[in-house]
């Protein structure tokens, strides 16, 4: 993942901040404004995918009813479950 900083942002999210957070990978990412930031070295990066990655073998179709946390992420709808964060693309789930 390309290291970007998101710049400007000094409000300090937390457990009680008033942002949706969720578990992503090794980390945990806080949702505000269709960003997706994560604590990084004392500052705060875009937690944004920098290749198309296609989530293989995924045959579950992820919509309003499907039990998996949704997440809007700036034109689209993230959903997050086992620590990953899966996005609808050309008809296949991408890996966000």
């Amino acid at each position: 993942m390309t290291h970007t900083k998101h710049e400007n942002h000094d409000h300090q999210h937390g457990p009680d901040c008033g942002h949706k957070s969720f578990v992503h990978g090794d980390h945990i990412d806080y949702v505000h404004d269709g960003h997706i930031h994560r604590e990084h070295d004392g500052h705060w990066d875009e937690c944004e995918p920098t290749e198309h990655r296609v989530h293989e073998n995924h045959d579950h179709q992820h919509g309003p009813h499907c039990g998996h946390e949704a997440v809007r992420h700036g034109d689209h709808v993230d959903y997050i479950h086992d620590g990953h964060r899966h996005a609808l693309h050309e008809g296949h789930w991408d890996e966000h």
